[in-house]
């Protein structure tokens, strides 16, 4: 009968501990490269497939080359204590036909399994749900408006992962970035805006809205109500001059102006989230540049600090959009959400979504308890409660910090400057100090309709009224000076 090798003098590696290692590590390459190749040649790039392929696969291919070495160290530890001479091969395929086989085997199920679980493990990284509820408290906020958007059915990495080697590299950095921001817990609260790196709309926004297209006047109606004991209802029904963008199409003008290709509009903000303006720079179609500054601002602009204006400088909350309070408390009542017939129902909702509170789970009792001790005796406490709880769980999020105030909409000029960042009429040309950027007023953007409620709104006229700011003609353009969407008196 031969000899058989006494299992501690097996040649280092001739253990199991070193061959689960081994299959470890060779999937792990595999999964590696196989979802470099994914990630390389998709459509889009997803920023989260760097987690994948960048952190996760190199740490099992780590882990499974500790294994193999851990079985070699514990192999020859074994073999010393029991006073077995040491082999001086290292590794040594199984000498077994059977144990070879099952080897195979096993690296063979292990690889497939691994394509498999690597394959959809990109489609799951890709999904929306996958970006809003992986790091469910950091992007709660922004997942929570993204569904009730009207961009709900656009996929996250359309807009926020771009093309190209650059944009390839960026991405995987962002995910691994991502990743230990919330391991860690080390990231800010709110999360800030705008993004630095974020796409061009030329690549994003105008992959399906054509800005060359002809708008011309929209018609849109604005319904609110008053702070006051019977809730009563005003209206403002206006037809806005959104315009166009190209001659070819239609007359180049209106709001859309401004994302006329032939056109280039330059400028610097002086804050964080662009909401002050000093200097704007315009190149016309005839190559004319005429640079405008706001008063006292002498300073020489950087070409780092030059951004060139495209549709996200006005329509910045195009898929995340926080409510003010008396916007959305407008839009409830305007709906029949909240009964407009319970008195001081919209001071009173305002003023409960606009208290301080640490937790969603404390506003949200905290809302039942003030909203039922004033309209306890009304049978519609109950709808209203869920009502008002339903608009602080849309828009509100304590935990991150995150609301209307920490994410000014330029759309508009309401309750954050929009237009009036450049249209103040205060930016003078720098060679001409008298030629300035028009002065926003009613009458640039707008035409008004009809204001009131009733039958007021149905005294239409198509020359337009004189803007009436409930009951006295409105002559300060800066509306965001008083307006600030948390006072129910707006």
């Amino acid at each position: 009968m031969p000899d058989e090798i006494p299992t501690s003098s097996r040649p280092r590696g001739r253990n199991w501990l070193s061959y689960a290692g081994a299959a470890l590590a060779a999937c792990a390459f595999f999964a590696f490269l196989f979802l470099f190749a994914i990630d390389l040649f998709a459509h889009n790039g997803n920023p989260y497939m760097g987690i994948l392929a960048y952190v996760i696969a190199p740490v099992f291919l780590f882990l499974g080359l500790g294994l193999m070495v851990f079985g070699v160290w514990r192999q020859r530890r074994r073999a010393r204590r029991a006073g077995l001479p040491v082999p001086s091969k290292i590794f040594a395929r199984p000498e077994n036909g059977r144990e070879q086989a099952l080897f195979i085997i096993i690296i063979a199920v292990f690889a497939l399994c691994t394509a498999i679980g690597s394959y959809q493990s990109y489609h799951v990284s890709e999904s929306v749900s996958f970006c809003g509820e992986a790091c469910h408290t950091p992007m709660k906020p922004e997942f929570t408006a993204y569904k009730n958007s009207p961009h709900a059915r656009v996929a996250c990495v359309e807009c926020h992962v771009g093309h190209g080697a650059e944009n390839f590299v960026r991405a995987k950095m962002n995910g691994v970035h991502q990743l230990v921001g919330v391991m860690m817990n080390n990231y800010p609260h709110p999360i800030p805006t705008p993004i630095r790196n974020l796409r061009p709309a030329r690549e994003t926004c105008e992959e399906c809205h054509w800005p060359n297209k002809f708008s011309g006047n929209l018609d849109r109606t604005f319904q609110h109500f008053l702070a006051d004991e019977t809730n009563t209802p005003f209206a403002v029904r206006l037809s806005l001059k959104v315009g166009g963008a190209d001659s070819a199409h239609g007359p180049a003008g209106g709001i859309h102006w401004h994302v006329n290709a032939s056109n280039k509009i330059e400028y610097i903000s002086a804050d964080d989230r662009r909401q002050t303006i000093p200097w704007v720079r315009v190149t016309d179609a005839k190559g004319v540049v005429t640079e405008y500054r706001a008063p006292k601002f002498n300073a020489t602009p950087t070409p780092a600090a030059i951004r060139t204006m495209d549709c996200i400088d006005c329509h910045n909350r195009p898929a995340h959009r926080y409510a003010s309070p008396n916007d959305a408390v407008d839009l409830a009542i305007s709906t029949g959400a909240i009964d407009r017939a319970l008195p001081w129902v919209k001071s009173n909702a305002v003023v409960v979504l606009t208290q301080t509170y640490d937790t969603e789970p404390h506003a949200l009792e905290n809302i039942s308890t003030m909203l039922r001790s004033k309209y306890s005796s009304s049978p519609q406490a109950d709808v209203l409660v869920q009502a008002v709880q339903n608009i602080y769980s849309k828009n509100f999020f304590p935990e991150m910090k995150a609301d209307w105030r920490a994410y000014p909409e330029n759309i508009g000029h309401k309750n954050w400057p929009g237009c009036f960042r450049c249209h103040d009429g205060s930016h003078a040309a720098v060679n001409d100090p008298k030629k300035k950027i028009p002065a926003s007023d009613c009458a640039s953007c707008h035409i008004f309709l009809a204001q009131g409620a009733g039958a007021e709104l149905e005294k239409l006229n198509p020359r337009g009224d004189t803007f009436t700011h409930i009951d006295a003609p409105y002559t300060d353009f800066d509306c965001a000076r008083c307006h600030t969407g948390a006072a129910a008196k707006e």
